[in-house]
């Protein structure tokens, strides 16, 4: 009941992923990232523990095949779970357990990774690594295009309702984390978000770096 993509930008330092689900609140359950570090998907009976365990592992040196291997002795639920970790020099680890729900799947590329569960068919994920790695969108789009290609490959089997995209970068917090939740099309709800957000990105980030330099929105209690 949930695919996913994970992936790095190495122009722009970016890190992070997109997810959805029909299951509400995806995205603060399932997806993880850090900036110069990497990425971590937990999904399918999900243990959210593992998101920020596989980050610490990552930022320490770990490779994520050893990671993902530490995890069988860490979690004794790892059989039911599926898992995706990607750090900053495109290596990476997946895995999806032996009671992985209905048709899963995983696929890989470059910068990137995709996993998924419940399917309507197991070509879904290899749909969004193939977006990703045809498209020339900036960064965050072509995570939230490639989510819309899995779902248009199939998805899973039945309607999705949730959405989020987490991306770091430069900045120690988030950059982007938009989410919908309990909605029709959470998709196209999330793009209008984005396309919503991205023109405010960069100021914000000014803000905190270089509050001199920072321009203002003229929104009353503006942050």
């Amino acid at each position: 009941m949930t695919f996913s993509v994970a992936a790095i930008d190495p122009e722009s330092g970016m890190a992070g992923c997109v997810i959805t689900s029909s299951s509400i609140c995806v995205a603060s359950r399932c997806a993880f990232a850090r900036s110069g570090t990497g990425v971590a998907l937990t999904q399918n009976v999900t243990n959210p523990d593992l998101g920020p365990a596989a980050l610490d592992a990552l930022a320490a040196g770990t490779a994520p095949q050893d990671i993902l291997q530490s995890f069988h002795e860490l979690d004794p639920g790892l059989q039911w779970r599926q898992l995706g970790i990607l750090n900053m020099q495109d290596e990476k680890a997946m895995f999806s357990g032996e009671h992985a729900l209905g048709i899963h799947a995983m696929a890989s590329g470059k910068n990137c990774l995709a996993l998924g569960n419940l399917l309507a068919n197991d070509g879904v994920p290899q749909a969004m690594v193939d977006y990703f790695e045809s498209s020339d969108d900036v960064f965050p789009l072509r995570l939230i295009k490639a989510l819309q290609a899995g779902l248009a490959a199939g998805g899973e089997m039945g309607p999705v309702q949730s959405a989020g995209v987490l991306i770091y970068a430069d900045p120690k917090w988030p950059v982007i984390d938009l989410r919908v939740d309990w909605h029709e099309e959470p998709l196209t709800e999330l793009e209008t978000l984005w396309n919503l957000y991205e023109p405010q990105m960069s100021p914000y980030i000014v803000r905190a770096k270089n509050p001199a330099e920072s321009e203002s929105f003229g929104v009353p209690g503006d942050e």
